[in-house]
């Protein structure tokens, strides 16, 4: 039965796909079956990890016009269901009664075929967003050390709080990740104790290991690579790595 993981954050530009692409990268290359779904309509996850932009998309699937299984498009890096901008269009479109379980309910016919389900979502607090949440397992918050940043989580945490209550009692929040981290500066510091009220308002944690500051990590998804293959060497890479093994141990035990 797959682990549903979800990395959200409703900012932009804070390190939500990479994350996504780089546990994807990790997770096959411990011999894992992977499934990535781009829930976010510009569907930088799908290009990332080389899925072309044809055929069924989620927005097929979230909407009863095709199978979940129709949609799914295998790349050399993952299995992926691929996001367009029609998905834009779905707090319009999606209005049954339990418009917030669709995506839970519809994974159910797939979750016995992987090891994980990795979900990028969009950087909006929307249907969208709580459909991931409602079928999740676990939540991975990626931020960057500034200010603004820490303000949008403060903001997603009702969110998170009001899925848990209502829709998903069992939902896991692992942690805040700081990305695009630079150990010596001194804002870094400053905002991580910040960020450490924010994680006990939620009932989560600061996560140890943090993704340092790589120009590897924005070349990589030109080259749809992971960061793990396209620069295994670099920094970044190596956090990437640290962090999977870390929140998923079972995983270091089969290196392929």
């Amino acid at each position: 039965m797959a682990t549903v993981i979800v990395v959200t954050n409703q900012k932009g530009g804070v390190g939500k796909t990479t994350t996504c692409a780089a546990l994807t990268g990790i997770f096959r290359s411990r011999g894992k079956r992977v499934l990535a779904i781009d829930m976010d309509p510009q569907g930088n996850l799908s290009f990332s990890l080389g899925a072309e932009d044809e055929g069924h998309t989620i927005h097929d699937v979230m909407t009863g016009e095709c199978n979940i299984r129709d949609a799914i498009k295998t790349t050399h890096i993952c299995d992926v269901i691929t996001s367009n901008i029609l998905l834009s269009g779905s707090e319009l479109e999606l209005t049954s009664a339990r418009r917030e379980f669709i995506l839970k309910d519809i994974l159910k016919t797939v979750r016995t075929s992987y090891d994980y389900i990795i979900i990028d979502t969009p950087p909006a607090l929307s249907i969208l967003t709580i459909n991931a949440y409602t079928a999740a397992d676990d939540l991975i918050i990626p931020m960057t050390p500034e200010i603004l940043s820490l303000q949008g989580i403060a903001q997603l945490r009702e969110t998170i709080l009001a899925v848990k209550k209502y829709y998903n009692k069992k939902l896991n929040i692992r942690g805040i990740l700081l990305t695009k981290y630079v150990k010596k500066q001194a804002l870094a510091k400053d905002v991580e104790e910040m960020v450490e009220i924010v994680a006990e308002q939620l009932h989560t944690v600061v996560l140890k290991d943090k993704i340092s500051v790589s120009v590897a990590v924005a070349e990589a998804p030109a080259h749809q690579e992971v960061i793990t293959t396209y620069s295994p060497g670099c920094r970044a890479a190596k956090d990437y790595i640290r962090l999977a093994e870390s929140l998923y141990p079972e995983i270091a035990a089969k290196v392929k």
